[in-house]
């Protein structure tokens, strides 16, 4: 009698066990693809300033980030803009106030998402060059 529990136990416990373990073992696998991806695009530099225009002045320090969805347009050379900068506490490196746009680069990658076109691009980021126009104080 004793056998005969066990062998219904044991069925049951294996597709239980099935049921569990497969969906845990793709979720750890899902989790650990999106760790290396992540990881890959840390490496390469690109992981905090994706998806946005990059305000940078001339030794190449960054002023501000907007991410490119928010925009209605990019800025063009000689454009003047109004930037929030560092605000101004004492440590602040970059003041609110105008900035001249000097060059702006585009970069742009293959798009990735479902249903994209053969060799589709799209725009990743765009760099602005701006010189301060705000008076020394």
């Amino acid at each position: 009698m004793n056998h005969h529990w066990m062998n219904i136990i044991a069925q049951y416990s294996s597709v239980v066990g099935f049921m569990i373990g497969l969906p845990t073992v793709a979720a750890t696998y899902y989790q650990s693809f999106r760790a290396r991806q992540e990881a890959r695009r840390a490496l390469e530099g690109t992981l905090h300033s994706a998806n946005c225009l990059e305000f940078i002045a001339g030794d190449g320090t960054c002023i501000n980030l907007v991410p490119l969805e928010t925009l209605h347009s990019l800025p063009r050379e000689g454009d003047v803009l109004l930037l929030p900068g560092n605000g101004v506490s004492d440590g602040a490196v970059f003041l609110p106030g105008a900035y001249l746009v000097e060059a702006i680069e585009h970069i742009y990658t293959l798009s990735e998402r479902k249903g994209a076109r053969a060799h589709e691009a799209r725009l990743t980021k765009a760099v602005a060059r701006v010189t301060s126009l705000n008076p020394a104080m």
